[in-house]
């Protein structure tokens, strides 16, 4: 039956054209510029978009929804990077990783430029795509699995070659081939999931097939156990029985030989090789010899294995065996090959001397109970007797409740052990042996808890080959315990293997004395050589008798499992068993497949035979029954599937795909089913309500992602696309809102599951009309129960997420339409990262649209952790084209500012940096956006953001309602400005927050006021140059409280007045920057007051003065942005849009005239901000830009070189694209602009030499000096010999000019005292000379010169207060710093004033880049919030 892939997405909800940001080929890595982001302190980038890049290179990001595109997702920030795409009408489905490569498959015939069948893989350390061979899977590949230690590739769809459904790549020889049954057929033939168990052992398939077992030609069991070494001495029944593991410390033996190559006993127990030294155990010369073996614990024993030893003509040939602890000499039955007869024997038996019979076994009457056994080698031939081989056999196989009794039995290639859950305890209990104990667990549960919910025991003892078997579980008697009326009924179930059900009995633990309750007969059929049955114990359904104080007790002891016949049918003592099996089981879309395992003597695409079948193909066989059977699952028009298997560690099985079952346990359950306990059970309500695609576990949780909207009997409208069961609670929970479309594929990755599908939006709550845009890829954090930012901006519908490589984490796939490395609502932080590249880190959290209330924070009711976004726009209630609206009252030859460029909500407009108590650097956001704290707080528009966290605070009291557009701080005072209300607050647009206290400051602020039927807008807060206490707001407005002050005005923090500055202008400004320490410069569409027309113009503070920068007819219209270079007021540039608001233009002034400089621009573009940069690297200098430094041009730009983008870099003659961003819809997003830290920035590009040609160079002129200083000291003696005299050094005599006795007040000066001192070896500054800020004068003349030399330790004055300072370079032979560091960080011991030239004023605590410490007394340091780079005494850092 033909059948449509259940995989392929459809693109129904995206747009059919890519987004494409375009640019020229000429934009290379290797000549672009380089900001040099560390020289503006922290630095972020703010707009209105969903997504953004940085331009590094040449290439074009483009996408066609109409192909597959591979993404790769980083481990570091969850950024997106494109690998390649498909055909059109490709499709990538499934993928997973070995070692470096990562594979790929789907639907396709090629990806990239790599021509490829349906799969292919990447190397993600060289970025190549290669193809699989040319003989891979002829049809689509649906499933991928990675078997990373045979390094093989498992790939499952629906093809026909190299086999039916599945098929194997090996690595190491890069060949297909069929899987190992052959392949899948049946139903719709597909196999859509291949995933592994819970231990990684064997694969499970799903999808759409049947299978069958029992072929008629395939023996159960054959002659011999196929995992014990063959020996005629032995029979089928007697090799089936699993040796019981017996210790060094259980057997000894004497006499033993002499020699001690054979003298050890222990080696008989399993011997590592052939009979011969260290494998071999030899009795002393001439006497007979007793080993015994004493357990002192309940064993349950069918008889003993022995070898013989043929080394130098020795051999054992009678010997007898005694029971413990009854010394009873036992009859044994054996098998003699000599004469193929079954024969017995008792003291003594006979043992072959044939080298060609490696062992013979030996078994008792029946089954014993013993603790042991003594063996006794009475006759031997040779010198002595000897073994090479001694084995206890069990009754068949056997587990106890105590994972240390479980030893690994011999030949055998692991133990039998345990699994639980739930609280157990472990007991001792008698045994029916005198003398002996055996310990059991046990646990409790509370009266009236479900047998679900209850703890669970589970055996899986080793079965070394198929057989008839009985199995019994012991059950110690509770009158030992003294807890008779805690016990109660338990529900046992069995898994026999051989696609047999498992068997369901309820056994009573009331038992007064231990018994023994048989819980299966029948077969036992092993699939593969560590097959293990698994016996269940749990609470019972209805559990008998009532407990004690509200608890049960239930007891794990042991299994024992009989061998009542190693063939099905024959005899038991048998010597041969060609029996065949009869039994014949079919299953449905379900097949386990142990990993390594051989091939089968069929193929599972006709019938595999029985001894394939493992206790988990129940799943299959009952699916199949529960759908009706085969002919059903035909002739059904909508083919049932199972698309996804997830194993649980308790073993819980959970399938999901498409079907609905009519019998069985399960019987209306439709989508998911679980299998647990040998049997399908239904979840709540009956499971899903729409196919299930994909399933991931998570500890306690299944998260289920697929098409439903509910379950079945309907509970929970929120479970859309996405839901999460929890196994211990039984219960379905949602994910918020769920999202609105299908769910293709989930993955688990840093405790967040990873979600790809057909949907747009996530979803807040049910019915709920809140959402947030999601397009096709979305993260759900597990710890905060939140959808949280995946990392990187996609659109479109996903068809796989899945982890990859050990070098990158995961990679996604589907239907792109756009994608961008970085995903942030708004606002991501820069810096300088690997070769001098930008490293950007988006914003932790979610913003979202703003809610239209303004409530308090104290007063909000909480929801969860993020608003979900809606198509609002940028500023609610208000038209986007009023961002620079200008005032009502008309203004002769006034042109209003241009409207704004659209910018939906969310958008983070302004920032700022401030420094709390605590010492913590924050970010504060405004704009326009909503967030949730941590708590369930709500607060829009203003946000404190920690990014070495990536949390968000709010600030307290009354949020702003409206848009905030520009921010500053100043110590602990934030100005607000924008177009915005606070509830309590008078006015609008300008208000002040008390960051420390953390409330509005509405004291003595009057309010700022526009003409009726306006509103005020302030779009600039600057400080102003000149006055450290006074703000200039600029804007929108008539005036502030009664003062007249249009667009314009100053404010004295101190007073809290407002000023007008000078004359006064008319209009409407949109830019203030500081130009030198006297000028500013405004710039918007601006009148002077005598109405000259003056669109950028400056103000004089000191003679309070406006001006026009040249003549108003010399620019084309108002401007929106404006930046003065350096502080120079000769070299402005100024953006905006021509007067008729067409064209956008960009000019600058070199001080004589205006000139055009932005001509390539187009007119889609709008300009939000201009700012110099400085550079890591350097351009061709030009009249217009220096070399170190760009101007970036930020808005929304479009360029007849480059294309769109969202910032440029301009150098003076070229346009670089730098920034790319989007909004959620995929149109281009919009740049607010660039903010940092630094007050003022140092475009200098400081080099050091290396420390090591430092020091030469220090040689070079020591050793000068000291030539000079010998000659001038022969000089001086020659003098002093003429006039016969010594001349004393006398203080006052030195000049008074003379700068040793003054501290260094410039770097010069600083050089110049660092080389005195190295010369002299004294202080640079000489005797008496001023060390720190504040130190006391010693006098004047000769004794102050005498009294200050005495006091010549700088760090004896008042100020050091003797405290020892870091040790310098000088002291050290270069220093701390590197020979290619350029800073190190340091902090203020004191407060220092630094009042002198090239000092730098630092206050206690204040922390610092030291960036030269080769000297002594003074160190050349910056301030790492402003900039400012100066001296400081280096005992004042620490």
């Amino acid at each position: 039956m033909a059948s449509k892939s259940r995989r392929r997405p459809i693109f129904s909800s995206l747009t059919t054209t890519s987004l494409v940001f375009a640019l020229c080929a000429h934009v290379v890595l290797a000549s672009s510029p380089l900001v040099n982001f560390q020289a503006m302190g922290k630095v972020g980038i703010a707009g209105a978009f969903a997504g953004l890049d940085l331009v590094t290179n040449s290439s074009s990001v483009s996408f066609d929804p109409s192909t597959a595109s591979l993404l790769v997702r980083s481990s570091q920030d969850g950024s997106l990077s494109k690998v390649a795409s498909t055909n059109a009408g490709g499709s990538i489905l499934a993928g997973c990783a070995v070692g470096d490569a990562f594979y790929f498959a789907g639907s396709f015939s090629s990806v990239g430029d790599t021509s490829a069948n349906n799969i292919a893989s990447y190397t993600t350390s060289s970025g190549v795509l290669s193809a699989l061979g040319s003989n891979g899977p002829n049809g689509a590949i649906q499933a991928l699995y990675c078997d990373t230690l045979r390094k093989q590739l498992w790939a499952g769809g629906q093809f026909s070659s190299p086999g039916a459904s599945v098929a194997v790549w090996d690595i190491a020889s890069s060949a297909w081939s069929a899987a190992p049954f052959g392949g899948l057929t049946g139903a719709a033939a597909e196999v859509l999931s291949i995933t592994a168990n819970s231990s990684q052992s064997s694969l499970f398939f799903s999808g759409s097939f049947i299978t069958s077992f029992g072929n008629d030609s395939a023996p159960l069991n054959d002659t011999n156990n196929p995992n014990v070494p063959f020996s005629s001495g032995a029979t089928p029944f007697s090799s089936s029985l699993v040796p019981i593991a017996i210790s060094a410390e259980d057997i000894s033996g004497a006499p033993s030989s002499s020699d001690s190559q054979f003298s050890n006993v222990q080696n008989i127990l399993c011997p590592a090789g052939a009979d011969g030294p260290g494998n071999t155990w030899l009795a002393a010369d001439g006497n007979k010899a007793v080993i015994t073996v004493r357990k002192f614990a309940f064993l349950t024993a069918r008889g003993i294995r022995l070898g013989n030893t043929f080394l130098g003509g020795r051999s054992t040939t009678g010997f007898s065996v005694a029971t413990i602890p009854d010394n009873a000499v036992r009859q044994l039955h054996y098998f003699d090959p000599t004469s193929n007869q079954n024969k017995t024997c008792t003291d003594s038996c006979p043992l072959l001397t044939d080298p060609t019979v490696p062992y013979q076994d030996f078994l008792f009457d029946s089954d014993l109970d013993i603790t042991g056994f003594q063996l006794t080698l009475s006759e031997w031939q040779g010198a002595g007797p000897g073994l090479h081989l001694l084995q206890l056999l069990s009754s068949g196989a056997f587990a106890s409740a105590i994972d240390s009794q479980n030893g690994q039995s011999c030949f055998a290639p692991g133990p039998s052990h345990t699994q639980r859950t739930g609280d157990w305890s472990e007991k001792d209990a008698d045994t029916s042996i005198p003398g002996t104990t055996q310990a059991v667990l046990v646990s409790t549960v509370n009266v009236g808890t479900s047998a679900a919910d209850g703890p669970s025991f589970s055996w899986m003892p080793y079965v070394s080959a198929s057989g008839e078997y009985e199995i019994d579980l012991l059950v110690p008697g509770c009158t030992n315990f003294q807890d008779c009326p805690l016990r109660t009924s338990v529900k046992v179930t069995v898994f026999p293997g051989g696609g047999q059900p498992p068997w369901v009995s309820t056994v009573s633990q009331q038992n007064t004395e231990d018994k023994t309750t048989v819980i299966y007969r029948g077969p036992i059929v092993p699939t593969s050589p560590s097959f293990q049955t698994t016996i269940s114990l749990a609470l019972a359904d209805s559990p008998e008798g009532n407990g004690q104080n509200g608890k049960y007790e239930i007891v794990a002891d042991r299994v024992q499992l009989t061998l009542t016949s190693a063939n099905l049918t024959s005899n038991a003592n048998s010597s041969s068993g060609t029996t065949t099996s009869t039994a014949s089981e079919r299953g449905f879309g379900f097949l386990e497949w142990p990993l390594g395992a051989t091939t089968p003597t069929s193929s599972a695409a006709s019938i595999l035979p029985t001894s394939a079948v493992t206790s988990l193909d129940s799943i299959g066989f009952d699916l199949l029954n529960a759908l009706g059977g085969a002919a059903s699952v035909v002739s059904n028009t909508t083919s049932p599937a199972i698309a996804s298997v997830a194993h649980h560690p308790s073993g819980a099985v959970f399938l999901g795909g498409q079907f609905s079952l009519s019998s069985g346990p399960a019987s209306g359950a439709s989508n998911i089913v679980v299998f647990k306990n040998g049997a399908l059970a239904t979840l709540p309500s009956n499971g899903l309500n729409g196919p299930v695609e994909s399933l991931v576990v998570s500890g306690d949780n299944v998260y289920v992602g697929g098409s439903f909207s509910d379950t079945v009997q309907a509970s929970n409208k929120a479970l859309k696309g996405i839901a999460v069961y929890s196994i211990s609670g039984n219960s379905w929970s949602a994910l918020e809102g769920g999202v609105d479309g299908a769910v293709t594929s989930l993955d688990i990755s840093n405790n967040q599951v990873l979600v790809a599908g057909n949907f747009t939006k996530l979803l807040t709550s049910s019915g709920s009309s809140e959402s947030q845009n999601a397009a096709g890829f979305a993260a759900w954090d597990i710890s905060s129960s939140a959808w949280v930012n995946s990392g990187g901006f996609l659109i479109g519908s996903m068809s796989f997420v899945g982890n990859g490589t050990s070098s990158t984490q995961q990679f996604v796939a589907g239907d792109v339409a756009s994608s961008l490395r970085f995903g942030a609502s708004g606002f991501v932080m820069v810096e300088n990262g690997n070769n001098g590249e930008p490293k950007v880190t988006p914003l932790g959290v979610q913003f979202d649209s703003p809610t239209s209330a303004n409530n308090p924070t104290t007063a909000i009711k909480t929801r969860r952790s993020h608003h979900r976004r809606s198509n609002a726009g940028w500023i609610p209630g208000l038209s986007v084209l009023n961002m620079f609206k200008r005032q009502a009252t008309p203004i002769t030859n006034l042109v209003p500012l241009p409207s704004a460029a659209p910018a939906p909500a969310p958008a983070v407009l302004a920032g700022a940096f401030w420094t709390n108590s605590s010492g913590t650097d924050l970010v504060v956001l405004g704009g326009n956006f909503s967030y949730t704290a941590p708590g369930g707080t709500q607060a829009q528009n203003l946000a404190l953001y920690d990014d070495s966290s990536r949390t968000v605070t709010p600030l307290r009291g009354n949020q702003p309602n409206g848009t905030i557009r520009t921010l500053l701080v100043q110590g602990n005072s934030l100005y607000v400005g924008g177009e915005f209300t606070v509830a309590g607050l008078e006015g609008s647009g300008f208000a002040v927050y008390d960051l420390a206290n953390q409330g509005w400051d509405p004291a003595g602020l009057q309010p700022l006021s526009a003409s009726s039927n306006t509103d005020v807008t302030v779009r600039s807060i600057t400080l102003s140059p000149a006055n450290g206490n006074v703000i200039i707001a600029a804007g929108s407005f008539d005036q502030a409280g009664s003062t007249p002050c249009r667009a314009i005005c100053a404010l004295d923090t101190t007073t809290k007045q407002w000023s007008a500055l000078g004359n006064g202008i008319k209009g409407d400004v949109a830019a203030v920057v500081n130009a030198g320490g006297d000028t500013l410069i405004a710039a918007g569409s601006i009148l002077l007051a005598d109405s000259t027309p003056a669109n950028v113009a400056t103000y004089s503070i000191s003679n309070s003065s406006w001006s026009a920068v040249g003549s108003g007819a010399d620019l084309p219209g108002p401007v929106t942005a404006a930046e003065v270079n350096a502080g120079n007021v000769n070299s402005i540039f100024a953006a905006g849009r021509s007067s008729d608001g067409k064209s956008p233009f960009l000019y600058f002034w070199d001080g004589q005239s205006w000139g055009s400089i932005g001509d390539s621009l187009q007119g889609a573009s709008d300009v939000a901000q201009l700012v110099m940069v400085p550079l890591q690297n350097t351009h061709d200098g030009n009249s217009i830009i220096q070399s170190d430094r760009v101007l970036m041009v930020s808005g929304t730009l479009s360029d007849k070189s480059f294309g769109n983008a969202s910032a440029a870099l301009f150098d003076g003659q070229n346009f670089t694209p730098f920034v790319v961003s989007t909004s959620e819809s995929g149109t281009p997003g919009t740049l607010a602009g660039l903010f940092h830290s630094f007050q003022t920035i140092n475009f200098n590009q400081r080099k050091f030499l290396a420390t090591g040609v430092v020091i030469l160079i220090s040689i070079a002129i020591a050793a000068g000096i000291v030539f000079l200083l010998a000659l001038v000291e022969i000089l001086w003696t020659l003098f002093a010999r003429r006039d016969d005299k010594v001349v004393n050094f006398d203080a006052g005599d030195l000049d008074v000019d003379d700068d040793s006795t003054h501290r260094p007040s410039s770097l010069l000066e600083h050089i110049n005292a660092a080389t005195r001192s190295t010369i002299l070896g004294a202080s640079p500054f000489g005797p008496g000379a001023e060390k720190e800020a504040g130190y006391a004068s010693v006098g004047t003349g000769a004794g102050a010169a005498v009294a200050a030399a005495a006091n010549d330790d700088p760090f004896s004055g008042p100020d050091a207060s003797n405290y020892l300072r870091a040790e310098t370079p000088s002291d050290a032979l270069g220093g701390v710093m590197g020979p290619e560091e350029q800073s190190r960080p340091a902090y203020a011991r004191y407060s220092f004033q630094g009042e002198g030239e090239g000092e730098l004023p630092v206050r206690a605590g204040q922390e610092l880049e030291i960036l030269d410490d080769r000297d002594d007394a003074w160190w050349y340091a910056r301030d790492s919030r402003t900039g400012q780079e100066g001296v400081v005494p280096a005992s004042y850092v620490y």
